[in-house]
């Protein structure tokens, strides 16, 4: 474990000298959620109008902790690093490191977000507080825990774009699966809740990844309920389990092909 922290925290100082970077990255975020609170505000001519158990302002908020989760964890550099390591043979030399492979990209992609995430979410509540001028009504220990959820979404969000990258094992670029799963994350589990949804669709939403990347952290925030953190804590914790277990069988796979192959 000592080795892991050491990447995270290696990692983590490395990107402290580019947090330039990371604060000129939060306008795009900052012109969304602008966006969609004008959208949301025309939509609710009524601000204590209830639209599928949302008020306007829960709307809002719901966004913006979506927002922040996916801008967190998008791992585009993680899985064209990932591709490129395969494709080049790299991974190669990974295989006699005193380290797994998946821990490694695990623990190194969390220390690279660890900032943004700290910056992205002081800043989404300022910006969301600068609009609504409330925020949901929760306690510190909510407030822990709904940061841990996050956290453990993070953590889930890396495992899946992990084993998304391992595809490279098998095909020739695995970015456009990464596209397509970022598109499936933002467009149903990012700009509107699970209750927007036709029924037919909910109950396949609530056992995707979005209820535990994006969905259950920010209907937390919006409305906490210990029964909705139960839930969405035991989904997290089977969705690491079975991702880092995928990662690791497709990896030992992609690993033993390549030495029957001679890479």
């Amino acid at each position: 474990m000592r080795k892991y922290i050491f990447i995270f925290k290696s990692e983590l100082m490395s990107n402290l000298q580019y947090v330039f970077n990371t604060f000129t990255g939060f306008i795009g975020y900052f012109i969304h959620i602008f966006i969609f609170l004008n959208v949301w505000q025309y939509i609710y001519s009524d601000k204590s109008q209830i639209i599928n158990g949302y008020t306007m302002n829960q709307m809002i908020w719901y966004v913006i902790v979506t927002e922040i989760l996916w801008s967190v964890a998008n791992g585009r550099k993680l899985c064209r690093k990932i591709s490129e390591d395969v494709r080049s043979g790299n991974i190669a030399y990974n295989i006699n490191k005193p380290y797994n492979y998946i821990g490694y990209s695990l623990a190194n992609h969390l220390g690279s977000v660890a900032i943004k995430a700290l910056i992205y979410t002081v800043l989404g509540i300022l910006v969301g507080l600068m609009f609504l001028g409330t925020i949901p009504s929760i306690t510190i220990i909510e407030a822990v825990i709904i940061i841990i959820t996050g956290i453990l979404a993070t953590v889930i969000s890396t495992l899946l774009i992990t084993f998304i990258g391992l595809f490279s094992f098998y095909v020739e670029d695995s970015n456009p699966f990464f596209w397509v799963y970022s598109k499936f994350i933002l467009v149903l589990g990012t700009l509107f809740p699970i209750e927007y949804f036709p029924k037919v669709m909910q109950p396949f939403l609530n056992y995707s990844p979005i209820y535990a990347v994006s969905y259950g952290p920010a209907k937390l925030f919006t409305s906490f309920t210990w029964d909705l953190f139960i839930k969405l804590f035991i989904a997290q914790v089977i969705y690491i389990i079975i991702g880092y277990g995928l990662c690791s069988m497709l990896y030992k796979k992609g690993v033993k092909r390549l030495n029957v192959n001679g890479g």
